[in-house]
């Protein structure tokens, strides 16, 4: 097993991730991105995003010479002493209006690794692309490729959750390689030789479906218990109960089962809309993909309504939002439900304090949550409040001192956004506590 050169395209949360992961197999990695602020502060040893685990091994596999930077496809194929035998394409493909895919990145990557094709290499999409992708970039590199150098398209999708990606990439539940030729195949599993997992081989088709679909079954499974929990507050039952009750079911299991305020960050919305686009194209309705992507909108307004429900009229009342994250362990707010609530409570007139342990930078950048009041920690923002809103789920937040919450807020309502807390332990401490399916 050698060290194999390899040009990642993108240094977002995917390439980073990626190109940072393969130096760590021992492999020699080049990570490329135009944006000359971020590629600086690469070369400056500096980790432009919050993924815990990652600064470690950036700075070891820098120091080590594994990992390098390049501003340009061309610089990252070919150096002095170096080609590059594999390039993953790892740029962004956000949604469009309609809900597909903007791929127009995937292209140009492909243009550029056309025209500077020297000898046999794999081009890998590891961006989440739909499916037929593969087939256009091939097209793409065969139209430019004029002196047709060798090279095989792959689809190898990433499964990496933000806040544990980089165990997930180095302790996978599996690799998913997408080839079309045996020699494609050989060279892919080098790379990965190292990672102890299942490894499936499938046609590039079924690999770009297998990411899409699995997704958007986890936000389906999300948005299930989102429903029951609905179901359960009109009834008085519990749903975490309820889940617990599911999930010992080995056919079900209880993974995303956890009731809350809906899923959100930038894998789970886009993927679910391009799956629904995908089959659309294709001309299959996919009615279900629908129910899920509307169970989910409803969570968000949940906490709207219980805020209602016990303070009246929400102008110049204040409300503290614990948590602005997506999910804990991540800086990134894209899609978060907590960016929805603040518009709800700004259309009310509701005065918003909120804080977060990690993504409080990304947030007062953000022209999505202008006006809302910025604090240190919990009992800062829980300060004169009539509500505390749970939106994220910090360890941080499990266990504050709610004798001292329930001092500083002007009104002790607490709703518990993702089911962190002990009911009956809030409420013996003089608390209105509201769960999300719970009595």
């Amino acid at each position: 097993m050698g060290q194999l050169s390899v040009c990642v395209v993108g240094s977002g949360y995917v390439g980073l991730v990626t190109g940072t992961c393969l130096a760590e197999l021992g492999h020699h990695v080049v990570c490329v991105d135009s944006d000359a602020k971020k590629l600086a502060s690469l070369k400056a040893g500096k980790v432009p995003i919050y993924e815990p685990g990652l600064p470690e091994l950036f700075k070891k596999n820098v120091k080590a010479g594994r990992l390098r930077f390049a501003p340009s496809v061309k610089d990252g194929m070919e150096g002095k002493g170096w080609r590059a035998q594999l390039v993953f394409i790892a740029v962004g493909t956000p949604p469009r209006p309609d809900g597909s895919a903007d791929l127009s990145a995937v292209e140009k990557v492909a243009e550029e690794v056309a025209r500077n094709l020297k000898d046999y290499t794999i081009l890998i999409d590891k961006s989440t692309v739909p499916v037929e992708t593969g087939e256009w970039v091939a097209k793409t590199v065969s139209r430019i490729n004029k002196k047709h150098v060798p090279c095989d398209v792959v689809s190898n999708p990433e499964f990496l959750s933000e806040g544990s990606a980089v165990q997930d990439f180095l302790k996978p539940d599996r690799i998913v390689l997408g080839v079309s030729s045996a020699r494609a195949e050989k060279v892919m599993r080098e790379l990965y030789a190292k990672v102890e997992a299942p490894v499936l081989v499938t046609d590039v088709k079924s690999a770009e479906l297998i990411k899409h679909a699995s997704n958007s079954f986890l936000a389906t499974k999300i948005s299930y218990i989102n429903a029951v929990a609905s179901l359960c507050e009109k009834v008085g039952a519990d749903v975490a109960q309820v889940a617990h009750g599911m999930g010992l079911d080995r056919r079900i299991g209880p993974m995303f089962l956890r009731a809350g305020i809906g899923f959100g960050g930038f894998c789970f919305p886009k993927d679910l809309e391009a799956f629904h686009w995908i089959a659309k194209q294709k001309g299959f309705d996919f009615h279900l993909l629908k129910a899920v992507k509307e169970i989910n909108e409803q969570q968000k307004a949940w906490v709207i309504r219980r805020i209602e429900e016990n303070l009246w009229n929400l102008e110049g009342k204040t409300v503290a939002l614990l948590g602005l994250a997506f999910k804990p362990h991540t800086d990134d707010l894209r899609f978060a439900p907590a960016v929805d609530i603040v518009r709800m409570l700004h259309e009310r007139r509701v005065r918003i304090r909120a804080t977060d342990p990690v993504a409080m930078a990304r947030a007062k950048a953000s022209s999505e949550l202008k006006g809302v009041v910025f604090c240190k920690d919990a009992y800062a923002c829980a300060k004169g409040a009539d509500a505390l809103v749970l939106v994220t789920e910090w360890p941080q937040y499990k266990d504050l001192d709610f004798k001292r919450v329930s001092k500083l807020m002007r009104n002790p309502l607490v709703l518990d956004g993702r089911n962190l807390y002990d009911p009956q332990k809030l409420r013996r401490l003089g608390f209105t506590y509201r769960g999300v399916g719970r009595p």
